[in-house]
């Protein structure tokens, strides 16, 4: 189903903004309308194979399992959430008959009473009627202790899951939570079946061969290579309009354009064109490409549970040593934004009046000098037996953060740190090794949002964190008793004015902690075969391939 294909009910401002749970979520742009998606539609023919290519081999399969944004490139051609994002910031359903709102009475006035009706009919890839049982065991899963969740925020505030029918369950909350409708919009739903009989929910059937609702059947993976999906005929909604879909891994980003260049890819995703090939990118027969805006942001990662990035001073000395504005000019021919934070630029929440970077050797050397670390003979500074040295890691292949890591690595040794560049290949990089932060430092990519909604609490609440015992992605470690604050202030509040001002202050407690040494914000080069409708830029989505159940060849 297209975009100009929904039916949409568009609410006022003040319905907007009583939506309690669903309001919370707003566009990046401002508030928010809620949009209802109408129902069954008649499949499509599908015809024809598509190659979509990677940079990195998706690895986990089980979507509830901690998982980063390539891993999504499947989700979305395999299962389905309840509901979702378009490219304006409003919800559409999916699963979901309709999405809940104060209006529909689908969320009580309070916020605390949630009723959910889902679509008649809808069946699982192996033949399995979809039903409210499944729903419930999923929103149940992630908050059984016992299984490595991807996210716990606002699951764990859900009580009495209750299965009233087939298509219909209630629950409540504990206390109003509102990004609870964003977070079940990037909450895929899987099959309660598949875990008949399963000792342990962490190594389920799942996690080798995936079978959702969604508009394409997994049919087989050659590891290291690619993996084939194939159409379900049985789609629920518009679609699927391709046959056969190819997902490639090309870790290599030279390697991935020249296959887009030379035909063998029809799309190029994550991460995408480089900018040192845009001018010849743009003058390619018979393809298409275009520069969008993204919500990811590039940083580099502290891991805060090590020593030597203990200290603010540290933190801000290697900051102010990095050379923003040339890596941006020089490598990135000036395609990305620099940023101070990482809410996107285009978000209605966004802080513009952080503090702005500057590169400043002399300003890194006073700050390292008066907080006491020392040079030693080898000119690498020490301080109480700790050296100022640490590795730091990102995907083999992508050869423009390997030039980065260079160049940092090199004024890093201006003010007396040793950083060794240590890249893996990208199952391995984004497996254990960043999950469970068994990293030093990261030249990383993320999207910290829930959708368009400003809550980060999946990535900022201290209790978020795998190495200290939470559950999330808060894989820097970063503990700060006055973002969980205002990360707990932000979800209980709904109206939008009233949160912007609560994340505009966050941004700024982070970007005094510097958790992270924010780079800039990507502005990606997309490209794809003229021949292939569908593709279509959505900052409220991690991964391209969000609408692929509308993608065709002609």
């Amino acid at each position: 189903m297209t975009d100009t294909e929904k039916t949409t009910s568009h609410l006022t401002r003040r319905q907007a903004l009583m939506l309690m749970g669903a309001a919370g979520a707003t566009g990046l742009m401002g508030p928010m309308a809620i949009g209802r998606d109408r129902a069954f539609a008649a499949n499509a023919d599908p015809s024809g194979q598509l190659v979509l290519a990677f940079s990195q081999e998706p690895t986990v399969f089980n979507p509830l399992m901690p998982h980063i944004e390539v891993d999504e490139g499947v989700y979305y051609a395999v299962y389905d959430p309840l509901f979702d994002f378009d490219p304006s910031g409003e919800f559409f359903a999916i699963l979901a008959a309709d999405v809940p709102t104060v209006a529909n009475g689908g969320i009580s006035a309070d916020g605390l009473n949630w009723a959910l009706t889902l679509k008649e009919g809808v069946t699982w890839h192996d033949g399995t009627p979809f039903t409210a049982e499944d729903v419930k065991f999923s929103l149940e899963l992630t908050m059984d202790p016992e299984f490595r969740s991807f996210r716990s925020t606002g699951y764990k505030l859900m009580k009495n899951i209750t299965v009233v029918s087939d298509t219909e369950l209630t629950w409540e909350m504990a206390e109003p939570f509102a990004p609870m409708a964003a977070i079940l919009a990037s909450t895929y739903i899987i099959p309660k079946h598949v875990f008949d009989g399963v000792a342990d929910k962490n190594d389920s059937p799942l996690n080798t061969a995936p079978i959702g609702t969604g508009p394409f059947k997994f049919k087989n993976r050659m590891a290291g290579d690619h993996i084939e999906l194939e159409a379900n005929a049985d789609y629920h909604m518009d679609g699927p309009y391709l046959k056969t879909l190819i997902i490639k891994y090309v870790p290599d980003l030279n390697v991935m354009y020249t296959q887009f260049k030379s035909g063998d890819i029809d799309v190029i995703g994550l991460q995408y064109i480089t900018p040192d090939h845009l001018a010849e990118a743009e003058t390619l027969e018979g393809k298409v490409v275009k520069i969008s805006g993204q919500a990811t942001f590039e940083s580099i990662g502290l891991n805060t549970t090590r020593p030597q990035f203990q200290e603010l001073a540290v933190r801000q000395a290697l900051y102010a040593a990095i050379d923003k504005t040339s890596i941006i000019d020089a490598l990135y021919y000036g395609v990305p934004t620099p940023t101070e934070t990482y809410m996107p630029q285009q978000s209605y929440y966004y802080n513009p009046d952080l503090p702005k970077h500057e590169f400043n050797i002399d300003k890194a050397n006073a700050l390292l000098d008066e907080a006491g670390w020392v040079r030693g003979a080898d000119g690498i500074r020490e301080k109480d037996g700790v050296k100022l040295a640490f590795s730091n890691s990102t995907t083999a292949g992508n050869h423009l953060r390997e030039q980065a890591q260079q160049f940092i690595q090199q004024t890093f040794l201006e003010i007396g740190v040793a950083m060794e560049i240590k890249n893996l290949p990208p199952a391995v990089m984004w497996g254990d090794y960043w999950m469970n932060s068994e990293f030093d430092s990261v030249v990383v990519g993320l999207n910290t949002l829930a959708g368009a909604d400003p809550d980060t609490s999946d990535y900022f609440m201290s209790t978020a964190s795998p190495v200290l015992g939470g559950a999330g992605q808060n894989t820097f470690a970063y503990n700060s008793a006055k973002v969980d604050e205002l990360l707990t202030k932000g979800a209980l509040s709904f109206v939008p004015e009233d949160r912007k001002a609560i994340y505009q202050e966050m941004q700024a407690v982070i970007r005094d902690d510097l958790p992270f040494l924010p780079m800039f914000q990507y502005s990606v080069i997309k490209g794809w075969k003229d021949d292939v409708t569908g593709p279509a830029p959505n900052v409220n989505n991690r991964i391209d391939s969000w609408n692929v159940r509308d993608w065709k060849r002609s």
